[in-house]
Parts: structure tokens; C-alpha cells; sequence
């Protein structure tokens, strides 16, 4: 990976955007040293190095943010000030993230604030991580553990990068699907315009406009980024600090299918939460960068992977991929999307082939065999001559 270039180089990338002083506000004027224009981040993070907390803050972005791009600052600022940190770091989101969408992201935060001052939750205890009443005990012990081997004890790889595994208990899925319900109920009792999850889904909801951010925060921060340090550490798996969380629903009387796409995230967590349905299988064709994202599937390349209740996939999000049609009964899918902001970040400094991208990789090792047979060639023409 290069480490030259700015974060004006963004501008050509087709991914969507992610989306102080004592008293723990930004001063936006105050001077700070090392916040320049010029302000870059480190390719290779400090993995030893003790991030600050931002929690206290009052800050346009999110504290967890600044604690994951902290590992990456220049080293000679590390062990700086708290401030001087936040200043250099808020001076390259500030450029990063443009003003109309901290615009766009104050909206939603106001919208959000109106849904959970009037919506009452069925089941309160959906809404605080309780891992031994949501998880199945397989899931949880290997989780404790910690360790690769352990994760990999429960998880299958029945395709290249697609791991599956049995996660949810049969109960936690059955309140979480009667949440949903009850939420869109009072949708349509209260005849308040929601969000769908995204541009593909016209049916299903965004679990954190409803209240249940913090759990699905908990879901990302001890259970998926750990899982993720292991199996996607090319793609920012071990600096995961943002997510977007939401169900999708599928059926003759709802979305019946998904189109051919990836995910605006570096790790996607897909359970399916039931009921009873046939068809809906996911079908994946390949891990491609923006630039190949069209480019042909290989053989081996090409996976369907049919859902069963409580069970979860884990894959990139860059791992092209669709549902089928769901051709009878209601399914319904909790997805969150992991994104990390550093990797994001430095993903624009790099000018060669992605080692993720499988139309990279083609390619080099393309490129490598043709430089190989050139060079054999070259040397017998050689060896012909001295031998004339």
C-alpha cells in the first residue's frame, strides 16, 4: 500500500461515505500545531499504542471514530496532547466528510431523536446486550475464548470468504421479528414517514432509529470485530468502529428478491431471524474493488447459500452478492453493516491492486506469468546463440 497522496484524491472514488477545549466542546478556530491541510495518516497503525477516550466530548463525529484513527496518527504525535490529537485528527474528517452531509447526519440524528421520544418498545430487554440470552452457547464459548481456533471450531467456509455459523437463540430471534412488528404498527397507526435500510429495500426498518444502536454497538464492538480481526483483517476487520443496523423483509406481499450488489461496509453480518419461507437463497459471486466491481465470476467464484433460522454469514462487504426470489411464506433478515473509517481513509492512498480484489489478483498473477514466460524465452534465445 503507497503512503503518498491527500485526501482530496476521494473525489474519485465511487464508495459512498461512511456514514476541544476542558469543558468538551471543539473550539473550531483554536490553533493547534500539527493541523494543516496538509495532515496525513500512517499506512501502518500502532498496534501497541493505547488510544485516548473521546467520550466526553461534545463532537460533530463519533468518539469512537477519533479512537480508531488515533493508532494511525504520525508517530511523533502520539504522545502528544489529547487536543493536538483531535484537532490534527478533526481537521482530516472536516475534509473527509463535507459539510452538506455533517448537514445531512445532524437531520438524521434529529429524526431519529423524534422516533425514540414517542415509540414505546415492546420488549425492553432487546435494547442492552444480554450475550447469554441472545447467543447459542457454541457462539458465546468460542467468543469468550477468543482465540482462531476457536472461531473456527463453529464456522464453516463453504465458499472463499463466506463464513457461516449458528448464532442466534430460536427465542431472541422471535422477539426481535415481534419488535420489528410492533414497531412498524406504530408506523402505520401514527402515519410517521420512516427511513427504509437503503436504495434496494422498500420494506424493513433501521434498528438504530428505534433504540437499539447501543445493543447493536455492543454486537459489533465484542462479538463481530473479533471474528472480523481473524477473517477480514485485509479489509479494516480489526479497526471496525461504525455500523449501520436494520432487518429486511421478504415476501409476495414484500420485497420478493434482491438485485446483483455489494455493501457499503468492509464486514457484513447477515442472520436470518425466520419465519417459515422457501426460496430467498443468497448467491455470491466474487470480492471485486470499485474498479472491477462489473468484471466477469470465475467458476470457482460462484456460491448460493440458503438461510436457516438463527444461523448467520459473514463476508465482506465488497463480496458481490443478491437474493433470489422468496417464493412462498415471510422471511425476514437482521443485517449490520461494520465499516471502519481508517481503512477507508487509507484505501485512497493506495494506487496498485488490492490483495482482497479477485480481478486484482487475476490480473497480477497474470501480469507475473507473462513476465515469467518473457524471461524464459528470453533466456533460451540467449542460450541459442551462445550456443551458435
Amino acid at each position: 500500500m503507497s503512503g503518498d497522496g491527500s485526501l482530496g484524491e476521494r473525489k474519485q472514488s465511487n464508495q459512498a461515505p461512511i456514514t476541544a477545549n476542558g469543558n468538551g466542546v471543539v473550539v473550531p478556530g483554536s490553533f493547534v500545531p500539527y493541523a494543516t491541510t496538509n495532515n496525513r495518516l500512517s499506512v501502518n497503525p500502532s498496534k501497541d499504542h493505547k488510544p485516548e477516550s473521546y467520550e466526553d466530548l461534545q463532537l460533530e463525529f463519533s468518539p469512537l471514530l477519533f479512537s480508531s484513527l488515533e493508532q494511525y496518527l504520525p508517530q511523533p504525535l502520539l504522545n502528544g496532547s489529547r487536543d493536538s490529537k483531535l484537532q490534527y485528527m478533526r481537521d482530516i474528517l472536516l475534509r473527509y466528510s463535507p459539510e452538506g452531509e455533517r448537514v445531512r447526519v445532524q437531520r438524521h440524528k434529529e429524526y431519529r431523536q423524534k422516533i425514540i421520544s414517542s415509540y414505546q418498545p415492546l420488549y425492553r430487554e432487546l435494547y442492552t446486550m444480554q450475550a447469554a440470552n441472545f447467543f447459542v452457547p457454541s457462539f458465546l464459548k468460542a467468543i469468550t475464548e477468543n482465540t482462531e481456533e476457536s472461531l473456527r471450531s463453529i464456522m464453516s467456509e463453504p465458499s472463499q470468504g463466506v463464513y457461516t455459523f449458528e448464532m442466534l437463540q430460536p427465542h431472541f430471534c422471535e422477539l426481535l421479528f415481534s419488535e420489528v412488528e410492533h414497531f412498524e404498527r406504530w408506523v402505520h397507526a401514527t402515519k410517521f414517514r420512516i427511513m427504509r435500510p437503503n436504495t434496494m429495500n422498500k420494506y424493513g426498518a433501521v434498528l438504530d432509529d428505534f433504540g437499539l444502536e447501543t445493543m447493536l454497538d455492543k454486537l459489533m464492538d465484542d462479538f463481530i470485530r473479533p471474528m472480523s480481526r481473524v477473517f477480514f483483517s485485509d479489509v479494516g476487520g480489526f479497526t471496525l468502529d461504525s455500523h449501520h443496523g436494520f432487518v429486511v423483509e421478504y415476501g409476495m406481499d414484500r420485497d420478493v428478491e434482491l438485485g446483483f450488489h455489494v455493501d457499503d461496509s468492509e464486514v457484513t453480518l447477515n442472520v436470518c431471524l425466520g419465519k417459515q419461507f422457501s426460496g430467498g437463497e443468497l448467491f455470491f459471486r466474487g470480492v471485486r474493488c470499485d474498479k472491477h466491481v462489473n468484471s466477469e465470476t470465475r467458476p470457482e467464484e460462484s456460491f448460493d447459500y440458503s438461510h436457516v433460522p438463527g444461523h448467520a454469514v459473514l463476508h465482506r462487504g465488497r463480496h458481490r452478492h443478491g437474493a433470489r426470489a422468496t417464493t412462498s411464506g415471510h422471511r425476514i433478515n437482521l443485517l449490520l453493516w461494520c465499516r471502519s473509517s481508517a481503512f477507508r481513509e487509507l484505501k485512497k492512498y493506495q494506487k496498485d491492486c488490492f490483495n482482497w480484489c479477485g480481478e486484482c489478483q487475476r490480473q497480477k498473477n497474470e501480469r507475473q506469468r507473462q513476465s515469467i514466460t518473457a524471461t524464459k524465452l528470453e533466456i533460451l534465445k540467449r542460450s541459442g546463440k551462445s550456443t551458435t
